[in-house]
C-alpha cells in the first residue's frame, strides 16, 4: 500500500509514518523542504509548498491512500501558546484551505487518484463550551459559529469535491492528542510537573482526548479495514473536566493539584487563544465504534499510566 501524507512532518504524521513503514508499506511525505530530519526513515519527500501544483502531484498517481493533516498548529510551537492576533489567525486558516484546496487541484490532472482520502478536522467544529452542559456531540451534530468551528467547517470543505472523482472520503475530527513528546500534553504537564498544577479558570469546561497510539491506529482502521466515508470523531468515548484530566494528570506524575489559573489571566497571557484551554466540547465517537473499532486506551488513567509509566 502507498500512502502519501500532506503534513507529515507534524505531531501526528510523524507517528503515522513509522507504523506504516513497519508494516512494509511505501510512504510519501509532502514536505516544504528535502530535509530528512522530521522524516521516518525509509519514507520519501516530495517538495511542495503547500499552495501550487507542482511535480508533487505525480506521486498522487495510484496511491492507495491520501492522509491530509497540513495546517499550522493552533497552538504555535512554543512552551506558551501562541495569541491569535489577525496574522496568526490568518496563517492558522490559509495554512489548511491552500493545501486542501492544491490537492484537489492535483488529483483533478490525474487518471487515477488516491483511492482514500483522510481529511484532517478537529472536535473544535462543534462549536466551544465553558462548562460541563456541553453538549454530548456524535458526527451528526451541527457545527458551531466560533473561530474553531468556522475554521474546521471550511477545513473539511476544502477536500469536498473529492466524491466527484471517485475518492472515498474520510473526514477525522481529533480531540487533544496525547503523547509524552508533541501536541499538547508536554505543555499541560509542565505546571503539574513543576508542583503547580491546577484547574485551568473554574475547571468545569471539558476535554476530548485520544492516545497518540489511538489516533494513528483509527487513522489506519479507517483507510485499511472500513470501507465507507463520513465524518468520524477521532476522540476517546470518556471526556472529562479540565480539573479531572488535571487531577489524574498530577497523580500520573506523583504530584501535587493545587493552584488554579484563573480565567482573567489566561485570557491577558493568551488573548482570544485562551478559548483552547478555557472552554472545550464533548464529542462521542459514535460512528468510529460503529464501524467496529476499538480502543486501546478508551479511559484517561490508563492512557496516562501508559505515556509516564515510571511515575505511575
Amino acid at each position: 500500500m502507498h500512502v502519501v501524507i500532506a503534513g507529515g512532518t507534524g505531531f501526528i504524521g510523524r507517528a503515522l509514518s513509522p507504523s506504516l513503514l513497519a508494516d512494509g508499506h511505501e510512504v510519501t511525505i509532502l514536505s516544504r523542504s528535502e530535509d530528512r530530519s522530521r522524516v521516518a526513515a525509509g519514507a520519501r519527500i516530495a517538495v511542495w509548498n503547500g499552495r501550487d501544483v507542482g511535480p508533487w502531484a505525480k506521486t498522487l498517481e495510484r496511491a492507495d491512500a491520501l492522509v491530509n493533516l497540513a495546517g499550522a498548529s493552533l497552538a504555535g510551537d512554543g512552551a506558551i501558546p501562541a495569541r491569535w492576533n489577525a496574522a496568526y489567525k490568518a496563517k492558522i486558516r490559509d495554512s489548511r484551505l491552500s493545501a486542501g484546496a492544491a490537492l484537489m487541484a492535483a488529483m483533478k490532472t490525474l487518471d487515477m487518484p488516491p483511492a482514500v482520502l483522510v481529511q484532517a478536522s478537529g472536535v473544535g467544529v462543534y462549536g466551544s463550551w465553558d462548562g460541563d452542559d456541553a453538549p454530548q456531540c456524535v458526527e451528526s451534530c451541527p457545527p458551531g459559529d466560533d473561530f474553531l468551528a468556522r475554521l474546521a467547517v471550511d477545513w473539511e470543505a476544502s477536500t469536498e469535491d473529492a466524491g466527484q472523482l471517485g475518492i472515498r472520503r474520510v473526514v477525522i475530527r481529533t480531540g487533544v492528542v496525547l503523547a509524552a513528546h508533541g501536541g499538547a500534553l508536554p505543555r499541560m504537564a509542565m505546571p503539574v510537573r513543576m508542583g503547580f498544577g491546577g484547574p485551568l479558570g473554574h475547571g468545569r469546561q471539558m476535554l476530548s482526548w485520544i492516545h497518540l497510539d489511538d489516533e494513528v491506529r483509527a487513522i489506519r482502521f479507517l483507510i485499511e479495514e472500513y470501507t465507507g466515508g463520513g465524518a468520524f470523531n477521532l476522540a476517546a468515548p470518556s471526556p472529562v473536566s479540565n480539573a479531572d484530566f488535571g487531577r489524574i494528570l498530577a497523580k500520573s506524575l506523583g504530584r501535587p493539584f493545587w493552584l488554579p489559573a484563573p480565567a482573567f489571566a489566561m485570557r491577558l497571557l493568551l488573548g482570544e487563544a485562551a478559548a483552547l484551554v478555557l472552554t472545550g466540547q464533548q464529542a462521542e465517537p459514535a460512528e468510529l465504534l460503529r464501524a467496529g473499532f476499538r480502543f486501546n486506551y478508551p479511559e484517561l488513567p490508563e492512557a496516562l499510566a501508559a505515556i509516564y509509566p515510571r511515575a505511575s
